[in-house]
């Protein structure tokens, strides 16, 4: 006699449960031996066409570098000199400042929109417009790269060695070590890179690469290199590996050949890009507990000081002094080391004696 199994009613037993469980694909391959096992494509869940558009997303996202590092705000600022206020508004009448405010408008725009590439497509447009005004010359798009002569191998030893030279130093260490350390940590939570107990997988090689960069970077001439956040672009474009970040420098060794187009771009139209890339820089603000005023003045002192003494260093020392000697007068002494007062009898002695 046979027996009518109902399957709504009867239970089954484990094995068959499990059988019936639809199972998880194999991860399949993703990418040539090699590439896998060379940059561990499969256990990041990645393929070698998102990684390079990825990378491709970062390029054009930072890209504008290659184009404000020549020009530093020299013909923009909207900000120029007066002999009685020593600093004031520049004419809106002069076409140069009215656009540096123009590409500062669009880039923000754009970038609220979330347009792709949004700094640089604003900084071509602008010297679009610059040229169609005869306020641009065309100098040609394609040549071979410049000789690395004026600058290789440029540096004074001798004079970094000298005391007056130490809080610059410095300023550069702490301003190139903390940019490195926020832009790590905000891009590896964003690319889940951070395990359990919150440390970011590998970690000491990533911070090796931008001190070795910022070194090698010296001998040619180059401003201190230091990690981009930019590349959350890359991050969110799927990117997960270090081909991503392969594809970036190649892209940025081909752009070498694009020496004359740099030399187009007007700086008018890198002062917007410098404007709201500064203005982003200010979010760290926000990380301040205003609440506790030993806090809040050393940061205000910090930022204030830097654009009134023209120094980046003596804005840094000031605020490491004021934020020292708060804590230490108001019982909180546990919260400054050793280090810091350090450097604290370090600036005095240069305020004094330099």
């Amino acid at each position: 006699m046979l027996r009518v199994i109902d399957n709504k009613n009867d239970e089954e037993s484990p094995v068959e449960s499990i059988k019936r469980k639809p199972q998880a694909a194999p991860l399949q391959r993703t990418a040539p031996g090699w590439l896998d096992r060379l940059f561990k494509l499969s256990e990041h869940r990645t393929s070698i066409r998102t990684e390079l558009l990825a990378g491709l997303t970062t390029f054009v996202t930072m890209a504008y570098i290659i184009f404000v590092n020549p020009n530093i705000m020299a013909d923009a600022g909207i900000v120029v000199d007066s002999p009685a206020t020593l600093l004031t508004m520049g004419s809106f009448g002069e076409p140069t400042a009215l656009l540096a405010a123009v590409c500062f408008l669009m880039i923000a725009v754009l970038s609220h929109r979330n347009v792709f590439g949004a700094i640089l497509l604003s900084m071509l447009a602008v010297t679009g417009i610059g040229w169609a005004f005869g306020l641009v010359e065309y100098n040609g798009l394609v040549s071979m790269p410049p000789s690395l002569a004026p600058t290789w191998l440029a540096m004074d030893i001798a004079g970094a060695l000298n005391v007056a030279m130490v809080s610059v130093i410095l300023a550069f260490l702490f301003v190139n070590m903390f940019d490195t350390a926020g832009t790590l940590m905000g891009v590896a939570h964003r690319a889940n890179l951070v395990n359990e107990d919150g440390k970011i997988e590998n970690l000491s090689r990533a911070l090796k690469a931008d001190s070795s960069s910022s070194v090698v970077g010296a001998f040619v001439g180059c401003p201190p290199v230091t990690s981009y956040v930019e590349s959350a672009s890359g991050v969110a474009a799927g990117g997960r590996t270090g081909l991503t970040a392969v594809t970036v420098g190649v892209l940025f060794l081909i752009a070498m050949f694009f020496a004359p187009l740099a030399g187009m771009i007007p700086a008018y139209a890198t002062a917007g890009a410098l404007i709201y890339v500064a203005m982003l820089m200010m979010s760290g603000l926000a990380n301040i507990d205003w609440k506790d005023h030993t806090d809040t003045i050393p940061a205000i002192v910090t930022v204030v000081m830097m654009p009134l003494t023209f120094s980046i260093a003596n804005g840094i020392a000031l605020g490491f002094l004021t934020y020292a000697t708060l804590k230490l007068l108001t019982g909180q002494r546990d919260k400054v080391s050793i280090s810091l007062y350090v450097l604290c009898v370090i600036f005095i002695a240069k305020f004094a004696f330099l």
